[in-house]
């Protein structure tokens, strides 16, 4: 992989250049954080670590007045509800935490005034939770924060989609529009296929954006045979396009949010 030297990326920088961005009043360090699990049969594995480190990476090219950098990808995380169907790579929530862990103790060690972790996969959120918890307590003097990047689609999705809830709960409308828009190679147009999302609780999550209050757990096998839940077949490249915009300008406002915050 070649890395823009210019860019936000912590990857494409010298140790130097990391240390003098960390060193300016207000410097903000993102830590994109996916998984490797089964997407339905039209989608790869590593969706959730390809569209995390797309909108990370986007927001922080457009706080780009502000010293920020975005690290390579967490790309496993807790995932035991895929295994199921096979190609899943998964730590668990203790592997998770404690890997977040380290990742933030290390990154820190070079002197930033604040930390975000950025999920991409909603079985990692409360484990990251902790994670900000346990972090900004060993780093008092840091700001640590968290997000879910899709829960900044709240906003504005009912403004872009076609599919009525549950639709876009996973491999479904939302993430197979964004890999169209961002990845269209990884994405099979021919092998597209959603089950409808169907929970009996009625407290429970009813969307990708609709959480409800009661966890309930199961494996993905119960509610979809091919893995993907929600309607694929109404994903286009121009609704990929409309989301990845909205959302990174949505990180970008967060981002610039925290600077103010730091300096």
């Amino acid at each position: 992989m070649v890395f823009d030297q210019a860019s936000n990326s912590w990857a494409g920088q010298s140790y130097e250049e990391i240390v003098q961005t960390a060193d300016r009043d207000g410097s903000v360090v993102v830590v994109p954080v996916g998984s490797v699990e089964q997407h339905g049969h039209h989608m790869p594995v590593a969706t959730d670590t390809i569209l995390v480190n797309a909108v990370a990476t986007l927001g922080a090219q457009r706080a780009s007045d502000d010293p920020v950098l975005v690290t390579p990808p967490v790309w496993t995380g807790n995932s035991p509800h895929h295994m199921p169907f096979g190609g899943t790579i998964s730590v668990g929530v203790h592997g998770l935490l404690d890997l977040l862990e380290r990742v933030a103790d290390t990154v820190l060690d070079s002197g930033f005034d604040a930390l975000v972790f950025l999920n991409g996969h909603g079985g990692n959120a409360a484990t990251i939770d902790d994670a900000t918890s346990t972090v900004g307590d060993t780093h008092p003097t840091t700001e640590v924060l968290a997000l879910t990047y899709f829960e900044l689609a709240k906003e504005f999705i009912n403004e872009v989609r076609e599919s009525d809830l549950v639709g876009i709960a996973h491999a479904g409308e939302f993430e197979t529009s964004l890999m169209l828009h961002l990845e269209p190679d990884l994405v099979d147009t021919e092998a597209l296929e959603g089950t409808p999302l169907d929970e009996p609780y009625d407290r429970a999550n009813e969307d990708l954006l609709e959480r409800g209050p009661l966890s309930v757990y199961r494996t993905f096998d119960e509610y979809s045979a091919g893995g993907a839940i929600g309607n694929p077949h109404l994903a286009t490249v121009e609704k990929g396009e409309r989301i990845f915009d909205t959302l990174g300008n949505e990180f970008a406002d967060l981002l610039a949010n925290i600077y103010e915050q730091t300096t």
